[in-house]
């Protein structure tokens, strides 16, 4: 499939997708606000009403997301007890993140009270960045067993047609899972802002790269080949 047009309507077809598109709207609005904010205060408003909204909109995308992880967990844990173990923990996390997401976002849009919106949103933020971590590390343990099997690949088979094959696809899944990477460290960064505020991590153009970061990468990912 070569037609761009085809391959956008697929992409935005995906939950994953249209959350990707609306998270860049969210993050780019963000800079901009922040940009804005001293000499254009108009704009700058106008750019934090877009940010909110599209916030709470991924939110309501994300509705019964959690789900997601457990599914994975039942159907393919991990190859070896290592990355079963990783995998336990890092979707633990990752489906505590979704399910309390819920809550922050009824807090956030009044229909619950909106004074629970700062312990959701701490609760939410902990099992994103607990989950994340061990994805992280999960992803590195694969690279590196990828790297050696293209090790042993290159020098048991040489320049055979399917030792080409299967180092292709090796060098292809690495680059998918270092997108992985970029993506989780970014939202981990995104996460801390929540658990423990701090200069770095909550200042707007840390948090907006963050956000346009793994935004771009979950593009990248997610683009029909």
């Amino acid at each position: 499939m070569n037609d761009k047009v085809d391959k956008l309507v697929i992409f935005l077809a995906k939950r994953d997708g249209i959350d990707k598109l609306v998270k860049t709207f969210q993050y780019t609005s963000k800079l901009v606000h922040w940009h804005a904010e001293a000499t254009h205060p108009d704009i700058a408003g106008r750019a934090k009403r877009w940010e909110v909204a599209s916030g709470l909109s991924r939110k309501a995308f994300r509705s019964g997301r959690f789900l997601t992880g457990f599914n994975g967990l039942r159907r393919s844990p991990g190859s070896t007890p290592t990355l079963r173990f990783l995998a336990v923990l890092a979707n633990a996390g990752e489906m505590i993140y979704f399910f309390f997401d819920h809550f922050l976002w009824l807090s956030r849009v009044g229909t619950l009270d909106p004074k629970l919106a700062t312990k959701m949103s701490f609760i939410s933020a902990f099992g994103e960045s607990f989950g994340y971590i061990f994805f992280i590390i999960s992803d590195f343990i694969v690279i590196r067993e990828g790297v050696e099997a293209e090790k042993k690949l290159a020098e048991s088979k040489g320049e055979t047609e399917d030792a080409k094959q299967s180092i292709k696809k090796i060098r292809a899944d690495r680059v998918m899972r270092l997108m992985a990477v970029a993506a989780n460290v970014a939202d981990l960064i995104i996460g801390l802002a929540d658990i423990e505020p701090n200069p770095f991590c909550n200042h707007a153009v840390t948090l907006g790269i963050s956000g346009l970061v793994s935004a771009w990468a979950g593009w990248y990912r997610n683009w029909p080949s």
